[in-house]
């Protein structure tokens, strides 16, 4: 009985260590597919660029999108066991934390100031060539859902 025990015990184990390196690394330099792409009844921007560099827990997003006010950029950086870190996004702060839920990385944005919150949730298509990040957006006005597809460069 306590061999079967043990053997049940490394097993659980040896699953859960493959299931957390199983994550998707979301490295690359990637471009937003806007006929892929839904922003909601809402104005999409002309171009969405990421690089993404990943070495779990480790992630940093460089941002460049293009729209009518210009080309606005963004750089933030982020540890997947939800500790809070903030970034300045076009001259307001913005809290945010990462979490991993099974192969989704949930990213929740806060911008106190104006009363948004984002919640981001990137996934990675099976040929790792496409990531997707579904966001929710809400504020007191309500919520509008976003997705936006990236293709790899």
């Amino acid at each position: 009985m306590r061999t079967v025990l043990r053997a049940l015990l490394a097993v659980t184990l040896l699953a859960g260590t493959a299931s957390a390196a199983a994550k998707p690394n979301f490295t690359g330099v990637w471009k937003m597919n806007a006929a892929k792409s839904n922003f909601g009844g809402g104005p999409a921007p002309d171009s969405i660029d990421r690089t993404i560099s990943h070495a779990e827990p480790l992630l940093q997003i460089d941002e460049e999108q293009l729209g009518p006010g210009g080309v606005q950029k963004t750089t933030r950086k982020y540890t997947t066991d939800g500790t809070a870190m903030s970034f300045e996004s076009q001259g307001t702060q913005v809290t945010s934390s990462a979490v991993w839920q099974d192969n989704t990385l949930i990213v929740v944005s806060k911008v106190a100031a104006i009363g948004v919150q984002f919640t981001d949730r990137m996934t990675l298509s099976e040929d790792g060539n496409t990531l997707t990040s579904a966001v929710r957006i809400d504020s007191a006005q309500g919520g509008i859902d976003v997705t936006v597809v990236f293709d790899r460069k």
